[in-house]
This record gives structure tokens, C-alpha cells and sequence, in this order.
């Protein structure tokens, strides 16, 4: 019953605190450190993760993109179709689709789920060329995706519309599935990421939660204080803008058996050269992650950089380590800044949504 009350909890629009886990939605076997099992991207296994989410309290889960991967949407859709409560957080880049069709398509997805899509707005680089689309620079990306955003929403909540903008138009156009509408949820909510002073003018004004890597607590403050500034700057028409964390949590039973894990798990990671992936270093908010190395291997307490030193790579850039009760600290010290969403995981991804959920999220939830 505990695990039942805490999922229900936590995957309602209205609690406090939404928490997520993550699918790696990969190709090739082992991600991150997982257990390289045959069929590890199959149907039946994607679909063991996603319902042993529903089992062990999680809201839902971000569902990874990248040309090359399988396409989210899609496994999405499959994902809802054999679970009842599972919220896909579905990862999808601007120039891969058009607004229009993705307004289309996601919305179909949002209604045949009882409205459980979420959406993860993507405008890093990516194998641009190998899908017909085309490099341009920072503020020409930040700038395309600003126009993304402002016409999925309207094209998600009006009717016959018209825009014409400098990277996308369209005349008359009405979608004719719409989202679930609930209070507080006029659609799927749209979560975005990006530390680039252009990334943060579109989280301000065109997203609606801002997600972070794991910086350290002083770091994420400056950002949130300066989002809310560029808010009030930049007349945000929308509700107010929520904040997220994406980042590994290693948990054990007890302090010392997780750091005697994690450091065994960086000395493997030392040895071997397939964590290695050198786009890591192009984006804003990755180049920060890996500059925490040089200020200390463990920041305020449990935040562990060394991972960054081996190609850990975005959410496994840094990991808070530690017991249940450490690390469930260390997120209501982000909770105290005003982040209201998280997006955990570890891996094996299978092992770890049984022990964390069944560990940490009672305490995030109050239960215990």
C-alpha cells in the first residue's frame, strides 16, 4: 500500500514534487554501465522498465533522443498502451520535426494516454545532416526553438492558426485531436534544458520547467535567481516557470557501502574507453559540469564529480551518493530553492528503479 499511496502521490500534476526516472531508449547494449542483456531494447523490456516505475512510486520516465535512437514518440506510444499510469517524458529536438506534425502527433498521444504525455524539448547539436536538417549557430538554434515552442502551444490550444515566423508558417491551420486539459495543465507540460544566456532567455519566457544538471546548490541558485529576473524582463505570458533536476543518485544501505560502489564504479569507468563521447564538451551546461572537478572530487557532501573525469556525460556527469536518507537530504536542499522536479536514475537501470524507489521516494514523499 505504501509504494501505491506514494506513486499516486507523485504523479498527480498537483503534488508537490514530481519525480522521474529514466529509460534509455538505446541501440547498443550497456549504457552508462546497464547490464548488457540481449532484447535490452525490446518492447517486453522497455515495458518491464516502464511498469516497474508504476510498482515502485515513480511518476514516469524521460525517454532519451538522438538520431540513431529509437524514435521517442513512438516507443512512447507503445509504452502507454501496456501501462495506466506511466508519464512518458518524451525527448524530441525541433529540427527533427516540423510543429505543426509534431503538434498533431503528440497531442493524438496526450489523448490516447488519458493525457499522460510530458515533453522534453531538445536543442543541443545533434547528427544534424544524417535527417535533412541544417547547422546553424547558437542564437539561430535558440531562436528556431523560441518559434517551436510558441506555435505547438497554439496550435495545441486554438484553432485556425495562422503564423508566419523566420524559421516556420503555417495558414489556418487547426489540429484536430486535442490535449487533455485539466486544472493546471492546459497541455503536456514542456520541460527544456540549456545554460547559454540564449537558452535561458527561451526557458524564460517559452518553457515550463527549466531542467538543470547536477550543480551544485549554489550554482543552481544563481541560475533560478537569474531566470526569474529575465521573467519579469522579458514579460513571460504563460504560469510561472518550474524548475527540474536531472542527475544519477547511487544509493545503498548505508553511507560507506555507496561511496565504496561509487568510486569502484569510477575506477572501472577509468579503465575502460567506452563512457568516453567528445560532444560533451560543446554545450554550455555540460562545459560547467565538468569544470566542478576542478574545485573538489566531492561538493556540498555527497555531490561526486569524479564520473565527469571518465566521459560520464550529461545526467552522469556528477552523482549524489550516499544512503537513502543522504540523498533524500541532499534533494530537499534542491527543493528548498524552489526545484519541484526531479529525474533520477542509476544504473543497472532494471535494479535501480526497484531500490531507489522502494528507498529513497518514501522519504521524498513524506511516508516515512
Amino acid at each position: 500500500m505504501r509504494q501505491a499511496k506514494c506513486s499516486e502521490l507523485i504523479g498527480l500534476d498537483f503534488f508537490v514534487m514530481t519525480l522521474l526516472w529514466y529509460i534509455p531508449n538505446q541501440v547498443e547494449p550497456g549504457h552508462r554501465g546497464d547490464d548488457a542483456v540481449q532484447d535490452h531494447n525490446s518492447l517486453d523490456r522497455l515495458t518491464e522498465l516502464a511498469k516497474l516505475t508504476e510498482d515502485h512510486g515513480w511518476g514516469g520516465a524521460l525517454l532519451g533522443t538522438g538520431w540513431g535512437r529509437p524514435d521517442t514518440l513512438t516507443v512512447a506510444t507503445a509504452l502507454a498502451a501496456r501501462t495506466k499510469s506511466f508519464q512518458p517524458l518524451v525527448a524530441i529536438r525541433p529540427g527533427y520535426w516540423h510543429p505543426a506534425h509534431f503538434a498533431s502527433a503528440s497531442t493524438t498521444l496526450d489523448q490516447l494516454s488519458g493525457g499522460r504525455l510530458l515533453i522534453n524539448i531538445v536543442s543541443g547539436q545533434d547528427n544534424l545532416a544524417a535527417y535533412g536538417d541544417s547547422e546553424g549557430d547558437q542564437a539561430q538554434r535558440y531562436a528556431r526553438t523560441k518559434e517551436f515552442l510558441q506555435l505547438v502551444r497554439r496550435l495545441w490550444t486554438e484553432e485556425d492558426v495562422t503564423f508566419s515566423g523566420e524559421h516556420f508558417s503555417v495558414t489556418g491551420s487547426t489540429v484536430a485531436t486535442r490535449p487533455v486539459s485539466r486544472e493546471g495543465r492546459p497541455h503536456p507540460r514542456l520541460y527544456f534544458g540549456g545554460a547559454s544566456p540564449a537558452a535561458e532567455r527561451v526557458a524564460a519566457t517559452d518553457a515550463d520547467v527549466q531542467l538543470f544538471w547536477g550543480e551544485p546548490l549554489e550554482g543552481v541558485a544563481e541560475r533560478i535567481d537569474r531566470l526569474k529576473g529575465l521573467q519579469a524582463e522579458l514579460g513571460r505570458e504563460h504560469a510561472p516557470l518550474e524548475f527540474g533536476l536531472r542527475i544519477t543518485t547511487l544509493v545503498r544501505d548505508t553511507t560507506d557501502q555507496a561511496w565504496a560502489d561509487a568510486e569502484a564504479k569510477v575506477a572501472k569507468m577509468a579503465e575502460s574507453t567506452t563512457y568516453r563521447d567528445e560532444r560533451r564538451f560543446k554545450a554550455v551546461g555540460q562545459q560547467r559540469l565538468l569544470e566542478l572537478a576542478d574545485r573538489g572530487e566531492v561538493l556540498d557532501e555527497i555531490l561526486y564529480t569524479a564520473p565527469g573525469k571518465y566521459g560520464g556525460g550529461g545526467a552522469g556527469t556528477t552523482w549524489l551518493v550516499g544512503s537513502a536518507q543522504d540523498v533524500a537530504k541532499a534533494l530537499r536542499k534542491y527543493q528548498d530553492l524552489g526545484i519541484t522536479h526531479f529525474i533520477l536514475s542509476d544504473t543497472p537501470y532494471r535494479e535501480e528503479i526497484t531500490r531507489i524507489g522502494d528507498q529513497l521516494l518514501p522519504l521524498l514523499a513524506g511516508n516515512s
